[in-house]
């Protein structure tokens, strides 16, 4: 009963972004349409993410080594993430508070399949290495793309109103993660209307969390009743509802600056 209630809750929602995003599509600015896609699928993760993790859409990641990820479209973030801002609320984050990204697209093709991918790819071969330590608690580790880390990785998922055909886009994807490391492939590949594209065990038909050596790509047919919305919200409490740092550490971020000049001490 409850399964049913969620479903067809989102079924609901998934037909009022559809009638808003047929809206956008009316918007003479190729910018504005963009701006305005990207704001409909981060109201919808802000409604299904855990409490703990936040959807900033315009943002721009940082890393204590000097590196600077692309424009993202929506960044997955704790809510300690310090906020930093321009004048033109554009947030600034440290690459220790993502927890992932999300690429958003209007139609999905091969090109901007591989665009989308090589963002997250560049994304989450970023360091995250400015934490605190936390003294006397036993160190927490997460296993995901086939090893075990000391800090929560960044998951990358993509997500599209429509796009070519499921089958077409998974051989796509194939192709561009033939020649790479698990850790640089998309978690999920989602589309409007068509379903989705995930990793999974081809002896027993399980999906995966996340990639690993020797998965294989699924292609997941949605529902026509329900789109591709209740299986994204499994999807995102899946990956996000156990997201984890340790204390933020700003101190690498400031470099060889200067932080004041010591000019007299007192010995007591």
């Amino acid at each position: 009963m409850t399964q049913e209630k969620l479903s067809k809750i989102l079924g609901s929602v998934a037909k009022r972004m559809r009638a808003d995003f047929e809206q956008s599509q009316t918007f003479n600015h190729n910018g504005e349409a963009g701006t305005s896609r990207e704001i409909l699928i981060q109201e919808f993760l802000s409604g299904y993410l855990p409490a703990h993790v936040e959807a900033v859409h315009n943002a721009e990641v940082i890393a204590a080594n000097g590196d600077v990820s692309p424009q993202s479209d929506i960044v997955l973030i704790d809510r300690g993430t310090p906020p930093f801002t321009t004048l033109n609320g554009f947030r600034i984050i440290p690459n220790e508070c993502v927890y992932g990204m999300v690429e958003v697209k209007t139609k999905l093709d091969g090109v901007q399949l591989a665009d989308a991918c090589n963002k997250i790819s560049r994304m989450r071969r970023m360091p995250k290495t400015s934490y605190r330590p936390i003294r006397g608690v036993v160190p927490r580790s997460t296993n995901a793309y086939g090893k075990l880390h000391d800090h929560f990785p960044t998951s990358g998922m993509i997500v599209a109103f429509d796009g070519l055909q499921l089958e077409t886009l998974g051989k796509h994807l194939v192709d561009w993660c033939r020649t790479r490391n698990p850790i640089e492939w998309p978690d999920s590949v989602w589309v409007a209307g068509k379903g989705h594209l995930q990793w999974g065990d081809p002896r027993t038909g399980s999906l995966f969390r996340s990639p690993v050596a020797g998965a294989s790509l699924f292609q997941v047919d949605a529902e026509p009743d329900q789109d591709i919305l209740l299986p994204l919200a499994l999807h995102l409490n899946i990956h996000f509802s156990d997201a984890w740092m340790n204390p933020l550490d700003l101190v690498p971020y400031a470099g060889a600056t200067s932080l004041g000049k010591l000019s007299k001490y007192w010995t007591i």
